[in-house]
């Protein structure tokens, strides 16, 4: 829906972009759009709620914005809101409407809304993935078979490379699109600067970087190593060079992209024969979330990095160079 106002449209041809315009991707994903588009439907609804004309929508007033927040809160968690207001703020950028509310007042309002978060949308902190939950899972795989191959081979590349599930997985099977997603031929050897070989993964678009970025990982010593399985998936299932990366065997000699329901699946069935509790998540390293929910992810950073630091000589005394300032 775009703003009903003469206004807004005889601005478009002659104002310049707003200052945050940069931070609406002209393509934006698809959780993305699907979260502005709830925004806008709530804001909408609740301008009809309030009689709200047409034309006093968009540019919204301080007040306007304030009152649409304050219904909001502690009905929707502070998250939500937030993203609500986000998605009308964008709606303006993309039709050229002025978007020229009190920053500091808006966002001591979206603070508030966080505190009133009703309980019933809080979730429980997960538990994080860590070695030794990932070589349990293996114990349950049977890496001959095409599609725990491709899982373990995903499992260990995502957690090595500290990348999302949806970077390495297609959201349904007729889905891949090699402009989105990655393939063999985006997969190459390099070495960082010790001269150590890394798997790098040029993923073609992303939450946070709709232009694409690499991602790597190294050869770890153990049974969650993230190379075996990368080259045991491979032998396996020969994923075609222009195919779904991790794309597994399947009838008749086919390949079949993995979907990020079946890996979760997959997964989620490993790790109750082991005994586990099924987990899921994602963190931020190496600069690639633009926010900080690496915070609420990665909750035990140091239980998961301490022993494999501990264990690669070089590389930890290397990092004790980084963080610990020479002694004066």
């Amino acid at each position: 829906m775009a703003p009903n106002s003469s206004a807004v449209h005889e601005r478009r041809a002659r104002q310049t972009p707003p200052a945050d315009s940069h931070r609406y991707p002209t393509h934006p994903g698809r959780s993305t759009r699907e979260t502005y588009g709830s925004g806008l439907l709530v804001f909408h609804v609740f301008c009809d709620s309030k009689a709200i004309p047409e034309a006093q929508r968009a540019p919204a007033s301080n007040v306007l914005i304030q009152t649409f927040i304050s219904c909001m809160s502690g009905h929707y968690s502070g998250k939500t809101v937030s993203n609500y207001v986000n998605g009308v703020r964008a709606w303006h950028v993309i039709h050229g409407a002025a978007w020229s509310l009190n920053d500091i007042e808006i966002d001591a309002m979206l603070k508030a809304a966080v505190s009133l978060t009703p309980a019933s949308t809080k979730r429980d902190k997960r538990e994080p993935y860590t070695i030794d939950l990932i070589i349990a899972i293996r114990e349950k795989l049977n890496l001959e078979d095409p599609l725990d191959a491709s899982v373990f081979a995903c499992l260990t590349t995502t957690f090595y490379a500290t990348a999302r599930v949806g970077e390495f997985t297609v959201p349904r099977l007729n889905a891949f699109d090699p402009t989105a997603h990655i393939s063999l031929e985006n997969v190459t050897d390099m070495r960082d600067r010790q001269n150590l070989a890394t798997k790098n993964f040029h993923l073609p678009r992303t939450k946070s970087a709709p232009q694409g970025e690499d991602v790597h990982w190294a050869k770890q010593a153990g049974l969650s190593d993230p190379e075996e399985a990368f080259l045991n998936h491979l032998r396996i299932n020969e994923p075609p060079p222009k195919f779904a990366l991790f794309a597994y065997r399947h009838k008749n000699n086919t390949h079949r992209p993995l979907t990020k329901t079946k890996f979760l699946g997959r997964l989620a069935l490993a790790t109750k024969a082991a005994g586990r509790e099924p987990l899921q998540g994602h963190v931020k390293v190496k600069g690639r979330w633009a926010s900080d929910a690496f915070l609420v992810y990665l909750r035990r950073h140091a239980q998961i990095m301490a022993p494999y630091m501990q264990a690669t000589p070089a590389l930890h005394d290397q990092f004790l160079r980084y963080t610990i300032p020479p002694t004066r």
